[in-house]
């Protein structure tokens, strides 16, 4: 069905060759996957089978026709045996459902009758019966993209090229269009996807072809996706990262805002202990009283007198009174003097009268 030999195909301005002696044959009925990083060769693949390029050295044969000797004119009815599938769907906004599908019927001139034939069964089999007067804007991804297939298969193609068909779409939905290409495969069809998705190459265990830089490096039946090694992935550590950072971000913040709080008390401190002083100045000062204090022996000036009944009863009986917290002694009463006429000497007990005597300290 499609034979490569020796295939190299260069472009104009570029010194490196997007494909250097590749060299594979698909048969009929198969099912294969072309795998291989970006750059790798895998569309160049897929131009040279549909026509739209040629190769600069090798051959390339597809339905027993050498592609590199076909005449311009004679593509487009060599075109009708293939059907290609893209990843961004290509539908026409301004037609319907049935007209996306039939309109590829009218450009090859197909009847009307086997229009209205055709395209009723090719939508049965993508799973869009019903859905034939939908515009594409009123479908899901998924939905536009069994379009595309049904109108890649209405012609009834030997060969079906799919370039990565799933790649807009979610993983459910990808997971169904795989089934469907699945399902065409069965039923006769060749079907040659380039794909990055490890996972449906893996689980399907179909034929493999990787290319590494243009060159083929693996032909492998019932082949896996291969090395996924250089696939960039998110790394534990640059998650943990991104996490200590944010946490860090939360509590610079917070301590940022414990210091405006710290500097707004201390400011609201400040300006109550300067109202606090400005009251104490403007208050009047009352005069002073002379301080009673205990002395550590009995005093030899004035009258002691005992305590009377009121002192010896209970607590709970007695009258409250204010009393300076100190411990409790017998009171010590002092004479009446006139604080004025004393001197300075006299209030603080260094008079020269009576040395013997202790009078009040402060």
């Amino acid at each position: 069905m499609i034979r490569f030999e020796n295939v190299t195909k260069r472009y104009r301005g570029t010194s490196k060759p997007a494909l250097s002696g590749v060299d594979f044959e698909v048969q009929r009925g198969e099912f294969v996957f072309l795998v291989g990083a970006s750059g790798s060769g895998k569309s160049s693949c897929l131009r040279l089978i549909l026509r739209e390029d040629v190769p600069t050295s090798g051959r390339v044969a597809v339905l027993g026709r050498d592609l590199r000797s076909l005449a311009n004119r004679k593509v487009p009815y060599f075109r009708r045996h293939i059907g290609s599938v893209f990843q961004d769907f290509r539908l026409l906004p301004s037609k319907t459902v049935h007209q996306n599908v039939a309109f590829t019927l009218q450009v090859t001139g197909s009847s009307r009758g086997f229009i209205q034939q055709a395209v009723p069964e090719a939508l049965a089999l993508v799973g869009l019966e019903g859905k034939e007067k939908r515009m594409p804007h009123e479908l899901s991804g998924g939905e536009q993209q069994r379009v595309a297939i049904a109108r890649a298969l209405v012609n009834r193609p030997q060969v079906l090229l799919a370039d990565e068909p799933t790649g807009n779409l979610d993983p459910a939905t990808s997971v169904d269009i795989m089934q469907l290409l699945a399902r065409i495969n069965a039923g006769g069809t060749t079907v040659l996807m380039a794909t990055h998705e490890a996972g449906f190459v893996d689980q399907m265990r179909r034929r493999v072809i990787e290319l590494r830089d243009g060159e083929m490096v693996r032909d492998e039946v019932h082949g896996g996706y291969g090395d996924t090694s250089n696939i960039p992935r998110l790394a534990p550590e640059e998650v943990r990262g991104a996490a200590a950072a944010a946490a860090l971000t939360a509590v610079q913040e917070v301590q940022r805002q414990t210091a405006d709080l710290s500097v707004v008390r201390a400011a609201l401190a400040e300006e109550l202990d300067a109202q606090r002083r400005a009251a104490a100045a403007a208050a009047p000062q009352p005069e002073r009283e002379p301080q009673v204090v205990e002395p550590p022996e009995p005093p030899r000036r004035g009258v002691v007198e005992p305590p009377d009944e009121a002192e010896r009863a209970p607590a709970a009986e007695k009258a409250p009174v204010e009393r300076p917290a100190t411990p409790r002694t017998h009171p010590i009463v002092l004479p009446e003097v006139d604080v004025a006429e004393l001197g300075v000497a006299d209030r603080l007990g260094l008079s020269d009268q009576d040395d013997e005597e202790v009078g009040p300290t402060s």
